[in-house]
């Protein structure tokens, strides 16, 4: 599938990094660096419009790295990117660590996953078919 894009940054294109990779990385976008002080987040761009068909969304995701060495995660995660969406995608990275974090210009801060979806037709009704699970929910089903 091709994706038309836009690249407004000084940065290569997002590419896979292995033939199984599910997700591209994407790299901010800065005139200046971004400090991260504990528990404050900030909107980072990329410099990259994408033009999805329609049926698909782009997912924006945390980096496992920046997560566990760091404590840099995403807020709204994942992100959503409408196949309707011509605006420059955005980060809202978030600061989980005790110590601050300086987010640099070219510095890979996301990942970016293409997924196929359907819109669903909501049908109302005033029940619901029983399962065995039921209602069961948040961790039901114990740890073990």
């Amino acid at each position: 599938m091709k994706v038309r894009i836009v690249n407004k940054s000084d940065h290569n294109l997002p590419k896979y990094e292995t033939p199984a990779s599910a997700g591209m990385d994407l790299r901010a976008n800065l005139l200046e660096p971004v400090e991260l002080k504990p528990l404050e987040r900030a909107l980072i761009p990329t410099g990259l419009y994408i033009e999805l068909p329609v049926g698909y969304e782009a997912q924006v995701r945390p980096r496992s790295g920046l997560a566990a060495k760091f404590g840099i995660t995403l807020l709204n995660t994942p992100g959503t990117i409408d196949a309707d969406y011509r605006g420059e995608i955005k980060v809202i990275l978030v600061n989980l660590s005790n110590t601050d974090y300086l987010v640099s210009d070219g510095d890979r801060i996301a990942q970016m996953i293409i997924s196929a979806h359907v819109q669903a037709e909501l049908e109302e009704v005033e029940i619901l078919n029983e399962t065995e699970r039921g209602a069961g929910g948040f961790g039901h089903t114990g740890r073990k």
